[in-house]
């Protein structure tokens, strides 16, 4: 496979690990964009098409990286919630074991 039908196959990749929130596949991608990426660098000039492809995951993986950081801040803010009401939901749980220990 040429250099720039795979760097677009990585752009497919990453667009639909992206829209779906793989971050397993994100991290593949990522892996291999470190290793892969160099690799084709060293084989020469990039071409027009070559370099409108890297240019193209250049911005997916922008995008893939802001969603990222959404979904983390998402999950921060999930995460500080069931903080802040832990106190609450062990009362609810221990009120629901007594009712349960009485009937």
């Amino acid at each position: 496979m040429d250099r720039q039908a795979q760097l677009l196959q990585m752009v497919n990749r990453m667009s639909a690990a992206t829209a779906a929130g793989d971050w397993n596949e994100l991290a593949a991608l990522n892996t291999l964009m470190a290793s892969s990426l160099p690799a084709m660098a060293a084989q020469g000039r990039w071409t027009p098409g070559e370099k409108a492809a890297l240019i193209a995951l250049r911005q997916q993986h922008r995008a893939a990286v802001q969603r990222v950081g959404e979904a983390s801040a998402e999950l921060g803010k999930q995460l500080e919630y069931m903080q802040n009401h832990k106190t609450g939901w062990i009362a609810y749980a221990l009120d629901n074991e007594l009712a349960d220990n009485e009937a």
